[in-house]
């Protein structure tokens, strides 16, 4: 039998292992990015040998492309409107102030721990490392003890950061010299990456959620096919964007929007008209669906990419974690604890500077910006894209994900719960700015991971 067949076969094996004790695990602080990326290690090149990107580089990039573009798409589609309205200076501050002086600081603070790297290639860690991803510490965005303002800004913040971080991350690798990017100019990247990425994504999600809602107005859509119709818009969007030398990833973000936009215009009142209507006029000629498969048409989406996410994070530990331990050095390991401390909470301050949040408050935001799968995945495009810092740049990433994989998790069981209690305890003395509505921590897939 090949390595690969063995490497698929051990794949097999951690995930339905995980799946069986996952209701278990959940009430633990063991986290399944924990989990996956300790296997990661156990197959890859340290231990088993099963997984190696020299070797397998081809469908690990793939993997890891296909559950961002996933995520991508299914965190924009879930953010509404009114999430960013009800309490929305919190994921407005965090993402129009946050995150910039996240890139920022990052791209700063490399500059004396790192020497090697180039301004650009310091640039790019800064980039890379900026997105969150509240999967790594999900009891801290679920807890209601949390107050929803916190819940909802935290899980806004980490659906769209991503995203947002991308066009910083295409234009940074467009101008470091020996990158593939590089060949066609800031330019022409900036054309092709983000005007027309994002205009191919506008049209491809509002095209899309236009059609599902005229399909289901009609009665004429299975409630199993529109989670496959959103999958297929999903996948649409980012490869139609790649075929023509765009970025798949901002095209998929932008359709996510688009498509959540278009598919919630006609507002409930009107949407639940036109389904009553449709079920009526169809009842005589097909069977009745459950409300759920009619309601969550983002649900096969969601749950491929939670497991595909999984699955990025065993192939991080094997790939790129694995490797990093023989090679540590005190200056990665002291910039990636800056990197999750100094790096996220100095923005975080500064940004929410003003809004009467009450410092318990602004310190728990800003512990919790774990670095995840979006870090992963750029780390792995750095290298398709044969970036010339890349050996000293993957073992930054390794470390700093896998500090917060550990870190993170394992916080935020105890941490929601302090934090809550001292919410409760200070919201009974007085008023506080706390107290303010925030819808953003439903219906988000990203929670699940």
């Amino acid at each position: 039998m090949s390595g690969s067949v063995w490497a698929g076969a051990a794949v097999a094996v951690v995930t339905a292992g995980y799946a069986l004790f996952s209701r278990r695990l959940a009430t633990t602080v063991v986290s399944a990015p924990m989990v996956f990326t300790g296997c990661g290690i156990a197959i890859g090149p340290i231990g088993l040998g099963l997984l190696d990107l020299k070797h397998d580089a081809g469908p690990v990039l793939t993997l890891v492309e296909a559950a961002l573009t996933l995520v991508l798409f299914t965190d924009a589609m879930s953010v509404r409107r009114r999430d960013l309205r009800l309490g929305g200076f919190l994921p407005g501050r965090l993402l129009g102030i946050g995150l910039p002086l996240t890139i920022g600081a990052g791209w700063l603070l490399a500059w004396p721990l790192l020497p090697g790297l180039t301004l650009w290639e310091l640039a790019l860690l800064g980039a890379v490392l900026a997105p969150t991803d509240a999967a790594l510490g999900k009891t801290a965005v679920s807890d209601r003890r949390v107050p929803p303002l916190v819940r909802g800004g935290l899980n806004v913040e980490s659906g769209l950061n991503d995203g947002m971080a991308l066009p910083f991350f295409v234009l940074f690798l467009a101008a470091l010299p020996g990158t593939m990017a590089s060949e066609e100019g800031a330019a022409g990247v900036f054309w092709r990456a983000l005007v027309l990425s994002t205009a191919w994504g506008l049209v491809a999600g509002g095209l899309g959620g236009w059609l599902l809602r005229w399909s289901r107005a009609r009665g004429w859509i299975s409630g199993d096919w529109q989670q496959t119709f959103v999958l297929a818009v999903a996948v649409g969007s980012y490869a139609v964007a790649v075929a023509f030398d765009g970025s798949g990833f901002i095209a998929a973000w932008v359709a996510g929007f688009a498509f959540g936009v278009s598919v919630r215009r006609s507002g409930p009142a009107k949407a639940s008209a036109d389904s009553a209507k449709a079920s009526a006029d169809a009842s005589a000629k097909t069977p009745a669906e459950p409300p759920a498969a009619v309601d969550d048409s983002a649900g096969l989406a969601g749950h491929l990419a939670d497991l595909l996410a999984s699955l990025s994070f065993l192939v991080f530990g094997a790939v790129l974690l694995g490797p990093t331990l023989d090679d540590l050095d005190w200056r990665i390991i002291v910039y990636a604890v800056l990197s999750l401390t100094v790096v996220r909470m100095l923005p975080v301050v500064l940004s929410l500077a003003g809004t009467g949040l009450a410092l318990p408050t602004v310190a728990y935001i800003g512990w919790f910006g774990p670095r995840g799968l979006a870090s992963v995945v750029f780390g792995l495009l750095l290298v398709e894209e044969h970036v010339p810092g890349l050996q000293l740049l993957g073992r930054v990433i390794a470390v700093t994900v896998a500090l917060s994989i550990l870190l993170h998790g394992m916080s935020a069981v105890v941490l929601a719960k302090r934090y809550g209690t001292w919410y409760r305890k200070a919201a009974d003395r007085r008023p506080l700015r706390e107290d303010l509505p925030g819808d953003g921590e439903a219906g988000h897939s990203f929670t699940a991971r």
